[in-house]
């Protein structure tokens, strides 16, 4: 059993108090707009992170994660990019890779909407945790924390902060 930590879009920014709820976690997932290493590092010191470079991040940031990450954690098949759409309107890329072999757990970032949607066309759970850093159009800041236990997604909760 693993809990998750989920974030999005930090346009350089994470405080304290962000990095105390993904404290509570086992690991830290990124979906991308990483904005610095300095976050990398902050989120590096507490815990595991696996991310995606988004279209904000530097040749950097893009040398140490990749566009794309696909892996399976217990025996979730999860697939993380940062520009990905969402359910009934993904990009072209993600459509293509879906009819082949969909994930189970779909994350993107980008949009600062946070988004959680069941879809019943791939059987998959889609997750965008919105946006937790101060750049950009959202009012709140959010992430989200989930369990996987097994084959399960679990305990899913939505966590925000002012911005």
């Amino acid at each position: 059993m693993k809990r998750i930590g989920l974030i999005s879009d930090t346009h350089s920014f994470i405080d304290d108090l962000t990095l105390m709820k993904l404290d509570e976690c086992d690991e830290v997932w990124h979906a991308g707009d990483i904005g610095s290493i300095n976050v990398v590092k902050k989120i590096e010191a507490i815990k595991p992170l696996k991310a995606v470079f988004g279209n904000i991040d530097n040749q950097e940031i893009r040398s140490f994660f990749p566009k794309n990450n696909r892996f399976n954690c217990e025996k979730i098949d999860v697939w993380i990019t940062h520009i990905g759409g969402y359910p009934n309107k993904y990009n072209k890329d993600v459509r293509i890779e879906m009819e082949k072999k969909p994930p189970k757990l779909f994350i993107c970032g980008h949009s600062h909407i946070l988004k959680v949607m069941y879809d019943n066309k791939y059987n998959l759970l889609y997750l965008n945790p919105g946006s937790i850093g101060k750049y950009g159009i959202h009012k709140v800041r959010t992430l989200l924390r989930f369990t996987i236990d097994y084959n399960k997604i679990e305990d899913l909760e939505v966590i925000e902060f002012k911005k």
